[in-house]
């Protein structure tokens, strides 16, 4: 009895273990093909989802594989603004400062070359240099200087009193606040980018690594373009500008002799008077000599038509009869 008993036990199990196998087997496909198709639904609105979060820099510092829109930093997501860096301290002021001279000295080349050696010495240099001759006797030059902003005074007062001073002016324009909000931007954009690429080294989809990708690029691009304008700023806020226009004074008259006419400028201006109207005359007698002998032709010919009609309309005199002799 023992015996049948325990193998009706046996039994028992093992059909209870097989429907118990079936059931989980069943169960598992079931969701396998539920996920599936939630999976071929959703795609598209974890895509976009994905690309909200990284416009919003909202990532989460844990990625969940095979679901690469699941992280987000709830604070962040219920505020909805983007995370910035806060705002460094500026170390001091910056200022853009620029200056244009005009000086009037006896030699434009020398005053130039003292001007190159001025700047140099002060750690400046020599951006934009031309010297162009305006006559036979006269020379300008035209420079563009770039100069410490510790030397910028002193460099300055010295250009201006290398000659006459036609004119100067001087300008200087407080970039503090825009220097610090372009540090600020550049500190959250990279911020930003590492935030993307980290999700992409925790990606395994292929629509969520191109999403990912796209806005890699265009963040880092946003980023090139912040770097550009904190290099702009820093090589104006470093370096003053100072443009420098050297002239030559005019040749003093010779003798102190005017300028009035006299004797001789007068005969020589009636001279070039009379051979300019003579110059014209035989211009318009060119232009006319075909016309004038075309119409002595014509006139030549109506005289000789003129003088056969005349002589072929007027009877001949009738010859007088010899008279009779007279009788005897």
């Amino acid at each position: 009895m023992n015996s049948d008993t325990d193998h009706r036990f046996h039994r028992r199990r093992s059909r209870l273990r097989a429907a118990l196998a079936a059931g989980a087997l069943g169960a598992v496909l079931l969701v396998g093909g539920c996920s599936g198709a939630d999976d071929a639904s959703d795609a598209g609105a974890r895509s976009n989802d994905l690309k909200a979060s990284a416009e919003k820099g909202i990532v989460g510092e844990q990625y969940a594989p095979g679901d690469a829109a699941a992280s987000a930093a709830p604070e962040a997501a219920k505020s909805g603004e983007r995370q910035r860096a806060p705002k460094p301290g500026a170390a001091g002021t910056h200022v853009i400062r620029t200056a244009e001279l005009s000086v009037e000295v006896k030699s434009a080349p020398k005053a130039a070359a003292a001007a190159r050696s001025t700047v140099e010495a002060s750690g400046g240099l020599v951006a934009t240099e031309t010297t162009e001759r305006v006559d036979d006797e006269h020379e300008f030059s035209h420079l563009v200087l770039r100069v410490p902003q510790d030397s910028y005074q002193e460099v300055l007062g010295k250009l201006a009193g290398a000659g006459k001073l036609l004119s100067r002016s001087s300008n200087a324009k407080d970039v503090t606040d825009q220097v610090v909000d372009v540090e600020s931007r550049i500190a959250t954009q990279r911020a930003s980018v590492k935030r993307v690429r980290e999700l992409m080294d925790q990606a395994e989809r292929i629509t969520d690594v191109v999403t990912l990708e796209g806005e890699l690029s265009s963040r880092q691009a946003d980023l090139e373009s912040l770097l550009a304008q904190q290099s702009s700023l820093k090589d104006r806020t470093t370096l003053s500008t100072i443009t420098l226009d050297l002239s030559e004074p005019d040749a003093p008259r010779q003798g102190g002799k005017d300028d009035d006419p006299g004797f001789l400028d007068a005969l020589g201006g009636g001279w070039d008077a009379f051979v300019t109207m003579f110059r014209w005359i035989a211009v318009a007698l060119g232009a006319s000599a075909p016309f004038l002998v075309t119409a002595a032709l014509l006139l030549v010919v109506w005289r000789v038509l003129r003088a056969r009609r005349t002589g072929r309309g007027v009877p001949e005199a009738p010859k007088p009869e010899p008279e009779a002799a007279p009788a005897p």
